[in-house]
């Protein structure tokens, strides 16, 4: 049985779908300017929580949103794949506004700090915008 799963997954591997052949992309954290976060959690509930960004130019392209837990702390940052290419061009208004939801399961009593990642400051260091949601019964 394990030789067929493997053979089905060689199979997928070799005709997955890649990009066009010397595109290239670069991966880049970008600011995060607002979010949509609920004042207060009940445990064992599951919230949308929408993090708002903007894409400079259509070059742009959600790949992932980066999640790292530590204790009941949560760093969030939106991640995206850049394409490497000249004809790039910048976006302005609604255009350039972009959003993503992910879902958060309350799993724990006490309250979550949250940790959405803003950028750098002139000095390097990484700035975040802070909510502390209270998890009520």
């Amino acid at each position: 049985m394990k030789k067929i799963i493997s053979l089905f997954a060689l199979f997928f591997l070799f005709n997955a779908c890649t990009p066009e052949e010397g595109t290239s992309y670069n991966f880049k954290l970008m600011p995060i300017q607002s979010v949509a976060i609920p004042t207060e959690f009940t445990l064992g509930q599951t919230y949308p929580i929408t993090v708002y960004y903007t894409k400079p130019t259509n070059c742009y392209f959600f790949n992932q949103l980066y999640y790292e837990k530590d204790l009941n702390i949560r760093t969030v940052a939106v991640e995206c794949a850049v394409e490497q290419r000249n004809n790039c061009n910048e976006l302005t208004g609604t255009a350039a506004e972009a959003s993503y939801t992910f879902d958060f399961m309350v799993t724990s009593n006490g309250s979550y700090k949250f940790k959405f990642y803003q950028g750098k400051d002139p000095n390097g260091e990484n700035v975040f915008l802070e909510y502390e949601v209270p998890v009520v019964n």
